[in-house]
């Protein structure tokens, strides 16, 4: 891993319930100035992200869907979208229904995927597992349903879950999935050394709050 790229491994994420606007505007100045990939807000302040970053154009918008839980009904996550889209967003990463991955309802999981994929006009679909909550076989299965719905990333988490994503996560999600999808970890990832240990495990982005961001970058030099 050359550490000149890991800015452009790295999304930063804003998107606790608890996230405040001036952590907002903090991740923006830090996304500026390290040229970070991708930066995500929750829903209500995206727009207001896109504004930010309107004319950055080596910085994408992201946007969330169905967060935290993926329960919502599917046609709003595909309205969700769709509005995201319109409003300047340059991935999307929705999180899968758990519950019925955990129930066994697999059409309804693929179900949920293909109509968000379907909504997001070509651009790139994370596919968040929560895999805190997930045995290893509903892992596998959920990484399976991701890709042949359209996946372009598998994503472990969105960071809210109480256990954190592991290096043993990625090693079953690139066993299962291959080449076939990328790999974001999100969740726990803390340290250089997280980073290092996931990208030979197959990772290549990273979703990262604020101040691990920070300590992370300061660790690499940059």
């Amino acid at each position: 891993m050359d550490i000149r790229d890991l800015p452009r491994m790295i999304d930063l994420s804003c998107v606790k319930t608890e996230s405040t606007f001036d952590e907002l505007n903090a991740m923006v100045t830090m996304a500026k100035k390290y040229q970070t990939i991708c930066c995500f807000a929750m829903p209500c302040y995206t727009q207001w992200l896109a504004n930010q970053l309107n004319e950055e154009k080596d910085i994408l918008v992201g946007g969330t869907i169905g967060f935290p839980s993926g329960a919502d009904m599917t046609e709003i996550k595909a309205m969700t979208a769709n509005h995201l889209v319109e409003i300047g967003c340059g991935e999307l990463d929705m999180v899968i229904n758990v519950s019925a991955l955990k129930s066994g309802h697999y059409d309804m999981v693929e179900n949920d995927i293909k109509q968000v994929y379907d909504s997001v006009q070509g651009l790139p679909l994370k596919v968040i597992l929560e895999v805190a909550y997930l045995t290893d076989y509903e892992i596998q299965k959920g990484s399976e349903f991701a890709v042949k719905n359209g996946a372009a990333f598998v994503k472990t988490g969105t960071g809210l879950a109480p256990k954190p994503t592991t290096v043993e996560h990625i090693r079953l999600i690139h066993k299962t999935i291959g080449g076939s999808a990328r790999i974001k970890a999100a969740g726990g990832v803390r340290t250089l050394d997280d980073i290092r240990r996931m990208v030979e495990a197959g990772c290549t982005r990273f979703g990262i709050g604020l101040r691990s961001a920070q300590e992370i970058f300061d660790e690499a030099g940059l």
